[in-house]
């Protein structure tokens, strides 16, 4: 099974532009994000504008320029795998704006995928504890639709995801566990090929309209998506999406390094 990480990174972002090259801790997002590639294997950047891709060259980044037209970050990375690596039997799409996802996020997708045959798509998602829950939703305050949950069946396939929390809670059992019940997602995605090329081909279903989560698309078209629990990293929030996140980021880096 060979796989290649494809890392879409788009300038034009409608809440954050510029976003791939914006700096955390003096290092470029966009730099960040294709070192966490380097330690898997063979990656490469897909984005549609020419300041991203003289960064890539400068930086000694692997990059191909694709199609603006392209709707989403799913068909960047199947049209930079179909001219990259057209025999990669997976392709990880690893957001441009997710530089501290652990390694072993990805590595726990691919896992996910060798122990499902069946499934067609797999992603992680981190059990909240109580207090990440708490963060979660103060965050969400000032910036409600950064970060996203999950519920997962008992064989480990997701039934549903969204920018609310869910499962809502009426009965709190603090007392009872450390663990909330809450799953956060990491929008991080390890498709088959043949299944990247089925999802890319759908229209943009209802939900994934209202909700803005092209995984539920997906979920809409009847494809399997498989999830692999993996633990909670002190760096490894949700995708960047807005300036407010850069600034979480920023001051969770400089915590980190005190």
């Amino acid at each position: 099974m060979t796989a290649l990480i494809v890392i879409p990174a788009r300038y034009a972002s409608t809440r954050f532009p510029g976003k791939p090259l914006a700096e955390i801790g003096g290092v470029a997002m966009l730099a960040r994000t294709a070192s966490v590639a380097a330690q898997i294997g063979d990656y490469v950047v897909a984005t549609d504008d020419v300041r991203i891709a003289e960064f890539c060259d400068a930086e000694g980044l692997p990059v191909i320029m694709t199609d603006p037209d392209l709707p989403s970050g799913s068909d960047r990375a199947k049209a930079a795998a179909d001219l990259f690596a057209p025999d990669a039997d997976i392709v990880v799409n690893l957001q441009g704006d997710a530089p501290f996802t652990p390694p072993d996020y990805v590595r726990a997708c691919l896992d996910a995928l060798a122990a499902d045959p069946d499934a067609d798509i797999a992603t992680p998602v981190v059990p909240l504890s109580w207090t990440a829950l708490d963060e979660l939703r103060v965050a969400k305050r000032t910036t409600p639709f950064s970060g996203t949950t999950a519920i997962v069946g008992t064989d480990g396939r997701a039934l549903w995801f969204s920018k609310a929390v869910i499962p809502a809670i009426r009965k709190k059992a603090r007392s009872e566990t450390d663990m909330s019940p809450v799953l956060q997602h990491v929008g991080l995605y390890a498709y088959r090929r043949a299944a990247l090329a089925d999802f890319v081909a759908l229209p943009p279903s209802p939900y994934e309209r209202i909700e803005g989560l092209e995984q539920l698309r997906a979920l809409e078209a009847g494809l399997s998506i498989t999830c692999a629990r993996v633990a909670a990293h002190p760096m490894s929030q949700a995708g960047i999406d807005t300036p407010e996140d850069l600034a979480r980021a920023e001051a969770r880096l400089a915590e980190l390094s005190r």
